[in-house]
């Protein structure tokens, strides 16, 4: 072989090992990324691609605490230290007369004022005064005796025989209706939120129902109450119908199956006469769907006699079955429980002893008694 053939043959070779490697490096760069140009002022580092900014977040709307309303237990300690403090002179007052060494006809009539002064009232006390003077006559009781007498006739005309349960029993099926009445000013629709509390301590069920609907800040004034200890409020526009917000405060509590439902009435109207018309009609329109267990009436303590002229009127309306006397503790004098329950043939179910959420408790005579002479 000629060594021109040699030559053409290596420079054949040659040309075929250069082309395939201009192949090879061809596709190889069509695989690389592009190389992105990075500004000579870019900061070092690791690139990470941008988020966009994240949405405020929304403030969470708070949580109502609910509260855990005290137990009648402690509610009776309190009232009985209350009482002792507000009540307490009366006690005091009649124990010092009746100590005396000789009760002549002055002293039994100083006796009577004390009494009458505390809003006894005329009957019971002169009724009080011959049965105090008959025993400490006919029995010989002498100073050392006379607590113990006073307060078994304080505790006579308290009458022990009352029942002062609150008819809170579910029936038939029906929830227990409980209508709370009162003029305005006395307390009453304070009075049905602590009634709610003491029936939540109690653990039952309940609904409220704000039928005063003519006073602006009732209904708020009730659903706040009712946010406290969890309990439904039944609310209507201002100025709406009562017996309506009644009905339908009713009906809520039967759906639901609810233990009690306690609805705060009207206080005030144009006349006496429309606001008793109301009661009435309110009354009428719940007892279509259940019957009307309780109708307490709210009396403010300190209005001593004068509540007493209040009392008569709903009591002729209403069929009033108990008595809520608030403000006990305040400058009220003590003798205005007998007088209502005389008055009204009624007793006095429920006491507020101060301004605090629970500062309302069940009326026990003996705990009231007590109070007045400072025994425990």
């Amino acid at each position: 072989m000629s060594s021109v053939v040699i030559f053409v043959i290596l420079a054949a070779a040659i040309l075929v090992v250069g082309l395939a490697v201009g192949v090879v490096a061809l596709v190889n760069g069509r695989k690389q990324p592009p190389v992105r140009d990075v500004p000579a002022t870019a900061p070092g580092g690791t690139i990470t691609e941008e988020r966009p900014p994240e949405a405020p977040e929304q403030p969470r709307t708070p949580v109502p605490t609910l509260e855990r309303p005290e137990g009648t237990a402690g509610r009776l300690v309190r009232l009985r230290q209350r009482l002792s403090r507000s009540q307490g002179g009366l006690g005091r007052g009649l124990l010092m007369l009746l100590s005396r060494d000789r009760l002549d006809e002055d002293t039994w009539e100083e006796i009577e004022d004390t009494l009458i002064t505390a809003d006894v009232g005329v009957a019971p006390t002169q009724e009080l005064v011959e049965r105090l003077r008959t025993r400490m006559r006919v029995e010989g009781v002498d100073s050392s005796d006379a607590p113990t007498v006073l307060r078994e006739e304080l505790l006579a005309l308290v009458d022990l025989s009352m029942d002062r349960t609150l008819a809170t029993q579910p029936k038939d099926g029906n929830p227990a209706v409980v209508l709370v009445v009162g003029v305005n000013g006395s307390g009453k629709t304070t009075s049905v939120g602590k009634i709610a509390r003491v029936l939540v301590a109690e653990d039952k069920t309940v609904v409220l129902g704000a039928a005063d609907t003519f006073r602006a800040a009732a209904t708020e004034q009730l659903s706040t109450w009712g946010e406290r200890v969890g309990v439904d409020v039944v609310t209507g526009p201002e100025g709406s119908d009562p017996a309506s917000v009644a009905f339908e405060s009713v009906r809520v509590g039967v759906d639901r199956g609810v233990d009690v439902v306690v609805i705060d009435t009207a206080g005030r109207l144009q006349n006496k006469a429309g606001l008793m018309d109301e009661l009435g009609k309110v009354k009428r329109v719940v007892e279509k769907q259940a019957p009307v267990c309780e109708v307490l009436l709210v009396l403010d303590a300190t209005t001593g006699q004068n509540g007493l002229v209040q009392a008569r009127v709903f009591r002729d309306v209403v069929d009033v079955t108990g008595i809520v006397l608030t403000k006990l503790d305040g400058s009220a004098k003590g003798g205005i429980v007998a007088a209502v329950q005389r008055e009204l043939g009624v007793p006095v179910k429920l006491v507020g002893v101060g301004e605090g959420a629970d500062d309302l408790a069940p009326f026990d005579p003996e705990t009231f008694v007590d109070a007045l002479l400072d025994q425990g």
